[in-house]
């Protein structure tokens, strides 16, 4: 049977990715969405765009309803840490209720749903972490997103929940800068940069989490999978990897402390994934961090 993957978020870094990446499989109807128009128009003008406001519970039922789709890959989501922890309302409502919306949907036509969910679910007490780690989030983003999670496993519908980290990555018209750029950058104009050293992750490169995706809807994959690298660093860390590749000032990376950093919300210190079942059960390769900023450099015709 013809795969037909609709996305959500495709406007979004990883759902421009996943554009990227599923577009060109053979044999494979792709439907990107987004809320607003579409961004990527200019790039590929045979796309298949639908607009859709996952949040509107009427406009979920229409859409998939006349599309169709045998996959949807859930992008879509409010990911400012900070901007959830003072915007409750509407982060429950893009993070939870728009999932409810989708797996009603799901269940109603037999559609495969991946959610993609994030590491803050977990407190940060250690890490690295496989699926079977028990949640407990410590900020509203963690637990908004650890409420559609459960949204998603109680569903009747076929269900694969993707975890990840840290993601970084290029894509076009997209406002958000991400650690490879913003220490480059930083570091090319002589700025001193303060750079945590006691929060631990498994940074994750915007085509790796795109390649995690496709590899679940795929393969119809059921369950929960870690998709990040293997790679524990600290932002620290990642900050002198950045200076190393570019040849820039390491001494203008200063160690700090996440406490000495005012933020409304608080994240987890340690978390970070294994991901060894992605590599055995999907044949998920990712790159490592050094290899993620050379694509980077590639990207923005940077050597």
């Amino acid at each position: 049977m013809t795969k037909r993957i609709l996305i959500t978020g495709s406007n979004g870094l990883l759902g421009q990715k996943l554009v990227e990446l599923i577009r060109q499989q053979p044999g494979v109807e792709l439907i990107a969405s987004s809320r607003g128009t579409n961004k990527l128009a200019a790039l590929y003008p045979d796309l298949h765009f639908v607009p859709l406001d996952v949040t509107d519970r009427a406009q979920v039922q229409s859409v998939l309803a006349a599309e169709r789709p045998t996959h949807i890959v859930h992008t879509a989501a409010m990911t400012n840490v900070d901007e959830c922890e003072l915007n409750q309302e509407p982060c429950w409502l893009q993070n939870v209720t728009a999932v409810e919306h989708l797996v009603e949907a799901c269940e109603q036509l037999s559609i495969h749903l991946t959610h993609v969910s994030t590491d803050f679910i977990f407190s940060g007490e250690q890490g690295p972490l496989s699926e079977e780690a028990v949640p407990g989030p410590v900020n509203f983003y963690g637990e908004s997103k650890l409420a559609a999670e459960r949204a998603v496993q109680a569903s009747t519908a076929q269900w694969a929940i993707v975890r990840t980290v840290l993601v970084y990555g290029i894509a076009h018209d997209y406002g958000r800068t991400n650690i490879v750029l913003w220490v480059r950058d930083s570091l090319r104009a002589g700025k001193q940069i303060n750079v945590v050293d006691d929060q631990f992750r498994t940074p994750t490169l915007a085509e790796d989490l795109a390649q995690g995706c496709w590899l679940v809807a795929k393969n119809d994959a059921a369950g929960i999978y870690n998709i990040s690298s293997s790679e524990l660093l600290t932002p620290y860390q990642m900050a002198l990897q950045v200076a190393e590749y570019f040849e820039l000032d390491k001494d203008l990376i200063v160690k700090a402390d996440g406490s000495t950093f005012s933020q409304p919300a608080k994240r987890p210190l340690r978390t970070g994934f294994i991901i060894t079942k992605a590599q055995q059960h999907l044949g998920y390769h990712p790159h490592t961090f050094e290899q993620g900023i050379a694509l980077l450099a590639q990207q923005t015709d940077v050597s």
